[in-house]
């Protein structure tokens, strides 16, 4: 009997339209356009603009209309939808079971999970678990954050790196050599200060004085960020590469989180893969947190080929950090 696996079978993205460029971050804060693009890579990032009853499911709904624009499938027929969002549209009802009951999904079971920016490779694991088990075969994973929600536009620290987006992916059970081959996960709890939003939780319920002491921005120490960063996610790539046997030459594609374009030389210099290889889009989007691998995906659906292998890994506040192998299933 074959073994089961979980492959990607279509992919979607959106983003909002509106372009916060380098330019107008330097009207908020000092900063220039330079600066941003010499430490971060970034040039201009989407915002979504404040309107009522717009916010993630917003955005993901707009990436699976995307989606079903080039592959067309029965929502009956989708048996669960996992959402990763470090920004949902509330504490509860869950972004999942929204979505789900706008789009027709109204068979699956639905949650949100928060992985801050590893969620996309998080959720995938946890789809390909459901998969293999047999009992689930059709599962929507959806990643995307509005992070502008969390930013505070007079931190120099902060102001330029995040932006809006979403992406998701429909992932299918197949016994083709396809699909998700394997991964390697992990999590530290121990220095959360280093990269934090503190307020509005069970430790620090919004009050008067946590918006006023700023709790519920971002806050990070980009300094130890930067270099966990750059260490987990190439110690964790080069761990699954040699796992599986790989050589650079067998590697298709490397998809990193887009979170800092110096972290992402640093990672790719490390394994020893022609930048070539690499996807690239942060000078366009900046830093959208879960959104920023299946973007990549989107953008470079176009060029990709049923059977490329593929690295994808990311890196985010928990800490949370892994890497996926994969093989894509589809021209």
């Amino acid at each position: 009997m074959n073994k089961i696996r979980a492959v990607i079978t279509a992919i979607g993205g959106y983003v909002p339209e509106y372009r916060l460029t380098n330019e107008e971050v330097a009207t908020m804060v000092n900063t220039s356009d330079e600066w941003i693009t010499k430490r971060i890579g970034i040039k201009e990032r989407r915002i979504l603009k404040s309107e009522e009853g717009k916010g993630i499911t917003y955005l993901a709904m707009k990436a699976i209309d995307d989606l079903k624009s080039r592959c067309s499938f029965d929502p009956l027929k989708i048996d669960a939808v996992f959402f990763a969002t470090a920004t949902p549209d509330y504490l509860f009802p869950n972004s999942a079971s929204l979505v789900a009951h706008k789009t027709g999904m109204i068979n699956a079971f639905g949650f949100d999970m928060e992985a801050a920016c590893s969620g996309f490779i998080y959720a995938l694991e946890i789809a390909q678990s459901c998969i293999v088990s047999g009992k689930h075969r059709k599962i929507m994973v959806i990643a995307g954050d509005v992070l502008s929600t969390l930013i505070d536009y007079t931190d120099r620290n902060t102001s330029p790196i995040f932006g809006d987006g979403c992406g998701c992916a429909l992932v299918e059970s197949t016994t083709d050599d396809l699909g998700l081959i394997d991964s390697i996960m992990r999590c530290d709890g121990s220095i959360p200060e280093s990269l934090h939003v503190y307020g509005g939780g069970a430790v620090n319920p919004t009050t008067h004085e946590t918006v006023n002491n700023k709790l519920h921005y971002i806050w990070q120490d980009g300094k130890v960020v930067f270099r966990h960063a750059v260490s987990n996610m190439s110690n964790t790539c080069q761990k699954l590469i040699k796992k599986n046997n790989l050589s650079e030459k067998e590697i298709d594609w490397i998809v990193p989180h887009q979170a800092n374009l110096r972290i992402i030389d640093a990672v790719v210099n490390s394994l020893g893969v022609s930048r070539e290889k690499v996807m690239i889009n942060i000078e366009k989007y900046g830093n959208t947190g879960s959104a920023s691998i299946p973007l990549c995906l989107w953008e470079w659906e176009s060029r990709l080929h049923k059977g490329d292998k593929l690295i994808l890994t990311a890196f985010g506040a928990g800490f949370t950090w892994g890497a996926t192998y994969l093989k894509w299933g589809y021209n």
